[in-house]
């Protein structure tokens, strides 16, 4: 049930088109045009090998936080939540299924992404298990804090807040501007978020080549635990 259940959830969201926009499409444009027009100083180095890392990123946000929080605020006005819940498959196994979808969304995001990347000259460095460990992190981070705005808020203030909060990461989470740009107070906050923990993160290890990044991981664990907690905790289903 929860493969079946996983498999329809990832058609759903390859299917919707504005979903594809942010999934897809926004973060391709955004390492294909800041890569090849000199826009923002990325410091030393090709700029793709500072962009590459901080979209995978945004890839991981658009997917297991913006879209999922849309997608599961909409789901609950309309009462598909209701009734998914009165059916044989349990909650925590819907949760499992939706969480499945993200992941296999977001495979699809990072070959693509990757693609791309290297097509513009990436060279990447570092090793797959501290990449891979900041993805499953970060995907369980920005799950969480979407699935508790989704089981929170209405449908329409979720809309309207997740591409809030999306633009606003975009723009102040290490994403394009690195956050030096910044002034001191704001970095020592911003380093706090977990977009930048997690584009900090995978830029340490894909253009520095370091090993694991235990200080973001952390940050995106406390996320994760603070995000999931309270969604279990005050999701209604209705």
């Amino acid at each position: 049930m929860i493969a079946a259940q996983a498999a329809l959830e990832t058609r759903m969201l390859l299917r919707n088109g504005e979903q594809l926009l942010l999934t897809v499409i926004i973060p391709s444009l955004l390492l294909v045009l800041f890569s090849t027009v000199d826009i923002v100083d990325t410091g030393a180095g090709r700029a793709v090998d500072y962009l590459a890392p901080g979209v995978l990123a945004l890839a991981v946000m658009s997917t297991a936080f913006t879209g999922q929080a849309i997608a599961t605020g909409f789901e609950r006005r309309y009462g598909v939540l209701k009734r998914l819940a009165a059916s044989p498959l349990p909650r925590w196994a819907l949760m499992t299924a939706k969480t499945l979808a993200v992941l296999a969304t977001e495979v699809l995001q990072v070959v693509l992404l990757t693609v791309i990347a290297f097509s513009l000259g990436w060279s990447p460095e570092g090793g797959p298990v501290p990449v891979l460990s900041l993805l499953v992190f970060g995907t369980a981070a920005f799950s969480g804090l979407g699935l508790l705005m989704a089981g929170t808020l209405r449908a329409e203030a979720t809309l309207a807040a997740a591409n809030l909060v999306f633009l606003l990461l975009l723009v102040g989470g290490g994403v394009i501007v690195p956050l030096a740009r910044f002034p001191d107070a704001a970095q020592s906050v911003l380093g706090l978020l977990p977009i930048s923990a997690l584009s900090d993160g995978l830029r340490d290890v894909l253009q520095h080549g370091a090993g694991m990044p235990w200080a973001d991981l952390g940050i995106l664990a406390g996320w994760a635990l603070l995000g999931l907690g309270a969604a279990a905790t005050f999701f209604r289903w209705e």
